[in-house]
């Protein structure tokens, strides 16, 4: 019985959408291999950063992929990961094996969304010296690690405790954004509702996201 509760509890997940797939399909400069989808920098635009990508729990990992992309265009190296059963929590130490995947990237950054974004906080403790940094969408850091962290939430955001990130320096809130809108899955049982579209909240953490990869 419960190993059949437990495959009812996981194959219930949320799908990328057609945004998502058709990216996946369509772009030459995104790649699967293994639990990986990498996106990789066109030729002269590199900046030489990469990012390792956790997804939110429950979420079909290239329901990331129009962020991420938005990332790519930019110079930025992404290793999106998917997860078994798409929760990170069995699988929380993925990222150590992306730079041995991926040599190209000089300098690596972590990160992800809601559950995803706990799981590479919680994975970056005792690893600061091999990242640059840890981006935390719709969630807030685990430990007390003193790696340089951003953290942004949209302000529609219901899901996302926002006392726990009285500690961090560097909080972006998106004004009309909510929880679901950094991936493309549709909407999400508990969430706020958004008064800025979808392209809008990810054009605007993306913006973020690469000054902060790109800055130091």
């Amino acid at each position: 019985f419960l190993a059949v509760a437990f495959f009812s509890y996981v194959n219930d997940y949320r799908h990328a959408d057609e945004t998502a797939l058709s990216l996946l399909q369509n772009n030459s400069s995104i790649r699967q291999e293994g639990n990986l989808t990498i996106l990789t920098p066109d030729v002269g635009n590199d900046t030489g950063r990469g990012l390792i990508f956790y997804p939110g729990g429950k979420v079909e990992d290239t329901a990331y992929l129009p962020l991420l992309e938005k990332l790519r265009t930019q110079g930025v190296t992404v290793a999106l990961v998917k997860m078994p059963f798409n929760l990170a929590v069995f699988d929380i130490n993925a990222a150590d094996k992306v730079p041995d995947t991926v040599p190209s990237v000089s300098r690596w950054y972590i990160g992800g969304h809601s559950l995803g974004g706990a799981m590479a906080s919680s994975f970056i403790a005792g690893k600061e010296d091999r990242f640059g940094g840890l981006i935390l969408l719709g969630a807030y850091p685990v430990n007390d690690s003193p790696i340089p962290t951003l953290c942004i939430y949209g302000s529609e955001d219901i899901m996302l405790d926002k006392t726990k990130l009285t500690d961090v320096a560097n909080v972006l809130e998106l004004a009309g954004g909510n929880h679901a809108q950094f991936g493309n899955y549709g909407t999400q049982e508990g969430d706020g509702v958004a008064s800025i579209s979808r392209e809008a909240q990810q054009t605007k953490a993306a913006e973020a996201m690469v000054a902060f990869l790109t800055t130091d």
